[in-house]
């Protein structure tokens, strides 16, 4: 190599080398400014040797705005970018395999870690329109976009590293005292975090495979972040801005190609600073804004998709593991039960006397259920990141309806199966949409009803009877009783609502299509919502119960299994069969008396429960099997409640409580009535999972 190529190669290492530093050092403002000094000094040198003098020239004024204390990190971090690109020499395009931007691993981790930092900004801000002196949550803020910038820049993903540098720069303004966050700030800013999400969605479509356009270029947003940038008094910057506009223009040999086909491989051009402020185009903002209070953990504390607090990532190591791995770990740890039942239920072992053999067998037993229940709790995850993403629905609706709406979390640290946490968003989007549309009224009604102009919005999760429940509650209106049952009359559901209970008046707004809206909205009115949520419910073996006083606002109580791949179970017997009654519906057992059971009208059966007659339902009527009694008097009736209804179910016996694992049984058996599932006995016996609501309608 010759001695210029040799010194060339020493000047762009040393700039890749700041350049990496400045990537992963923690942004803390200017404090840490000064410590950058030496290696911009051993940089000038070499340039200097080199005889770059554009290089020497600008590396000169980095240093002389660093002793002026006029450089942010901001800055400093464009310069070196430039630094970068004019020294970098015109090469063909990177082979395959060569570019970060073509390592699938590297992307899908990128797509992880930005979606968390994404999902902390948004709680943040929303934290910041609340409270803009909130030191705390700016510069989580300013972290979050940080590590975006650098992280898409490494990818080569330009667009996403231009968007995040500006916004970046505002926020840096910030930090300095420099600009005050306001209304149209933060609505700039969740522009800006939707723009980078739609990103993530590509890049993630892409990886998969799949047909997916990049999110176009969003010059009005870019122009309203760079208005928000820009600085009235400068006086030792322009130059050195100007350099780096200068040097930060690409070079792009005439054969080069574009790279993968993720993004173009070309370096983005910085944003131009228009001369004036362009009009600002932000949603008008309502009469208060929307706050979001969260009860249980402190902001600071708040935990992301990661699982670990954002305050204590430094005490705990994690390690990102992919989900199908996760999900077959589960599995086999529900095998590993399955084949320890059998051993342990088995009649040779149980028959042999030895005493170190059953010793052995019950530790067996302790570590089986031990490695059981840690493989359970891996996927588990808190509420709270679905809580903090209704924050940001209640914000948009409560703007667009004129409303003023306060959201209020409580339990965010309650765990629960990471399946259902994810099917559980597109319910809860829904219910909290028809909580803002029809139950919260304007300020000016709430007034009048002498209640405060500012509505409550409660999200609550807690522990009830082996089940997770979740209240979502507001102050509003409350359920129109008159009306839902004017619009069941009239769609024909019912012909009178005589004898019926509020609960099961309240249910008829699940029906497929019901709704009382006086009219039609983009946010809801169809009556398509509700049924929805009804299903989603069902399909996660929960289920919905409602509480409404007139005037002073409505609950629907989510009830949810803490997981989806074990059950506590009921163990019943009818004839050779055995079947699993789901614990969390069962009320109570006993054994009938000719009292107790009752013919309507020749037909119906039913039972007279504690004074009330309860529908009785023969299991070996609706599976076709050969019963060991027929007399309800010889056999046992469970009382099963499910959505506020009761019935019986009769057996032949009660074999016992058991935990078991939840099995599919396919396709072939899925539109089976009255089953949910199935289960591996501990005697290898299979047994068949009841489901109950299904069971509730049926009719012998």
């Amino acid at each position: 190599m010759t001695p210029s190529g040799e010194l060339q190669r020493e000047l762009q290492q040393s700039v890749d080398e700041l350049a990496l530093r400045l990537v992963v050092a923690e942004p803390d403002g200017r404090a840490a400014l000064e410590d950058w000094g030496p290696s911009l000094e051993r940089i000038r040198t070499s340039a200097e040797r080199q005889q770059a003098s554009g290089v020497s020239h600008l590396v000169a004024e980095l240093l002389r705005g660093l002793a002026a204390s006029s450089v942010t990190m901001a800055l400093l971090q464009d310069g070196v970018a430039a630094l970068q690109q004019a020294l970098e020499v015109p090469a063909p395009a990177t082979p395959p395999g060569g570019s970060p931007a073509q390592d699938p691993e590297l992307m899908s981790d990128f797509v992880v870690e930005s979606r968390e930092h994404l999902a902390n900004i948004e709680t943040q801000i929303l934290t910041l329109e609340r409270d803009p002196c909130d030191a705390e949550a700016l510069n989580s803020v300013f972290r979050g976009f940080h590590t975006i910038k650098g992280l898409a820049g490494f990818l080569e993903l330009w667009e996403v590293q231009r968007l995040a540098h500006e916004v970046e720069t505002v926020l840096d303004r910030a930090r300095n005292s420099e600009w005050t966050i306001n209304p149209a700030g933060i609505d700039v800013i969740l522009e800006s975090a939707d723009y980078l999400r739609n990103w993530l969605l590509h890049v993630e479509a892409t990886l998969q495979n799949r047909a997916s356009a990049p999110p176009r270029r969003n010059d009005p947003l870019l122009a309203r972040i760079a208005a928000l940038s820009v600085e009235p008094e400068t006086p030792s910057t322009p130059g050195l801005a100007g350099l780096v506009e200068a040097l930060a223009e690409p070079v792009v040999p005439t054969d080069f190609e574009p790279g993968p086909e993720f993004l173009p491989s070309a370096p983005p051009e910085r944003a131009e600073l228009p001369a004036e402020a362009p009009p600002e185009t932000a949603v008008p903002a309502p009469a208060a804004p929307v706050t979001t209070a969260a009860v249980a953990p402190a902001a600071a504390n708040t935990v992301p998709a990661s699982g670990a607090p954002v305050g204590q990532r430094h005490e705990t190591m994690a390690v990102k593991v992919d989900t199908a791995k996760l999900d077959y770990l589960v599995d086999m740890a529900g095998e590993m039960v399955i084949a320890e039942s059998l051993v342990r239920h088995d009649e040779e072992i149980s028959g042999i006397k030895n005493p170190l053999l059953h010793r052995k067998i019950s530790h067996l037993t302790r570590i089986t259920a031990e490695l059981q229940k840690t493989a359970m709790s891996m996927r588990l995850v808190p509420i709270g990141p679905l809580f903090r993403r209704m924050a940001r629905l209640v914000r948009d609706l409560s703007r667009q309806f004129g409303k003023q709406v306060e959201m209020v979390t409580q339990g965010d640290d309650i765990e629960l199966d990471r399946t259902i946490v994810e099917e559980l968003a597109d319910p809860l989007m829904h219910m909290v949409r028809n909580a803002l549309d029809h139950g919260i009224e304007s300020p000016a009604e709430r007034q009048a009803a002498g209640k405060s102009p500012s509505a409550r919005l409660l999200l609550r999760a807690h522990h009830h009877a082996g089940q997770v429940v979740i209240d979502i509650t507001d102050d509003g209106r409350g359920l129109n009783r008159s009306k839902i049952i004017d619009k069941a009359v009239q769609r024909g559901l019912i012909a009178s609502a005589d004898g019926m209970s509020d609960n099961e008046i309240f249910n008829l707004i699940f029906e497929p299509g019901f709704s009382t809206a006086a009219q039609v909205t983009n946010v809801s009115g169809r009556g398509v919502g509700m049924d929805v949520v009804r299903r989603h419910i069902e399909k996660l073996r929960g289920r919905i119960e409602i509480r409404s006083s007139p005037g002073q606002g409505a609950t629907f109580l989510l009830k949810l299994p803490l997981t989806l791949a074990i059950i506590d179970g009921l163990v019943v017997g009818v004839g050779k069969e055995r079947y699993i009654v789901p614990l969390f519906a069962v009320r109570e057992m006993f054994r009938p008396t000719a009292e107790t059971i009752w013919t309507v009208q020749q037909q119906a059966e039913m039972a007279l429960v504690r004074g009330s007659l309860l529908p009785v339902v023969r299991l070996y009527r609706i599976f076709h099997v050969e019963a060991r009694h027929e007399d309800p008097l010889e056999g046992v009736l469970v009382v099963a409640e499910v959505e506020g209804q009761r019935f019986c179910v009769l057996v032949d016996e009660l074999i016992g409580k058991q935990e078991v694992v939840i099995k599919s049984l396919g396709d072939t058996f899925k539109s089976v009535t009255g089953v949910a599932g199935g289960a591996i006995l501990g005697d290898g016996r299979v047994g068949l999972i009841l489901d109950l609501d299904r069971l509730s309608k049926v009719r012998d």
